[in-house]
């Protein structure tokens, strides 16, 4: 069974984060960056699927050279290879762009199962597996937490709203894109690491992928970046302690959104 794993660097969760001049993006210069957690599980998803079935892993990762630590960190996790999408014409792009440029590195594995993350944790778009489940032709299903599969026949568990579940069947070859706490990952271990060296790490280019640097234009733009404005409002509720409660529910429910 071959499975592709699509990983993505993010900031870390406790970076100091600091929007560029042009107030466009965050300053990405000077900060550290890690696996997206989305990714994490899915990676060990797929292992645990190789391990139970036989087959490979391979990773598939679009970032800056700077990725190669979180590549080397699956592959030290126990991924067989990586394919690295590594070109300035692969930075800074959309949902739309980076499905596209991933879903063609994808198609030439021929892979039984692809599997992403649900959303990352920067951009937090949730669509980029989904957009590569249509341009690849593959069945997909989201939000997964929990696989089983049953020679050409996958089931899976999705996680609906309201604390409802969901399972549906599908043929392989498919894509999933799947949810933290799907499992508990695992720790690279010392001999992971030092495997990890010698494993195969392929970098890709548009050119290589045959795709046209035109394709790849955004179709989205982000004109402002800004943090949460702070206000702070002290408002009483007059009345009888019944039409108070009344208007506290009233407040948590409509402008709170708590309830």
């Amino acid at each position: 069974m071959k499975i592709v794993v699509c990983l993505k660097q993010v900031p870390a969760r406790d970076a100091l984060l600091r929007l560029n001049p042009a107030a466009t993006w965050i300053q990405e210069a000077e900060i550290s960056f890690q696996i997206n957690e989305p990714d994490i599980y899915a990676l060990e998803e797929a292992l645990r699927l190789k391990e139970k079935y036989g087959g490979e892993v391979v990773i598939c990762c679009l970032c800056p050279a700077r990725a190669q630590q979180a590549i080397k960190e699956a592959l030290a996790k126990g991924a067989d290879r990586a394919l690295h999408l590594d070109d300035p014409a692969f930075q800074g792009l959309d949902a739309s762009g980076m499905a596209l440029a991933m879903s063609r590195a994808v198609q030439k594995e021929s892979p039984d199962l692809v599997v992403t993350g649900l959303q990352s944790d920067d951009y937090g778009y949730a669509q980029t597996g989904v957009i590569m489940a249509e341009l690849l032709g593959l069945p997909h299903s989201t939000i997964i937490m929990e696989i089983q599969v049953n020679g050409s026949v996958l089931r899976v568990k999705r996680e609906l709203e309201g604390g409802w579940f969901q399972w549906i069947e599908m043929p392989l070859p498919a894509l999933l894109t799947i949810q933290s706490g799907i499992n508990k990952p695992r720790y690279a271990t010392l001999k992971g690491i030092m495997a990890a060296k010698n494993k195969p790490l392929q970098k890709l280019t548009p050119a290589a992928l045959g795709i046209d640097a035109g394709a790849l234009a955004r179709r989205e733009k982000i004109t402002k970046v800004y943090p949460p404005v702070k206000n702070l409002r002290t408002e009483f509720l007059e009345g009888s302690a019944k039409e108070i409660a009344a208007k506290l529910v009233d407040k948590l429910k409509n402008e709170a959104r708590v309830l």
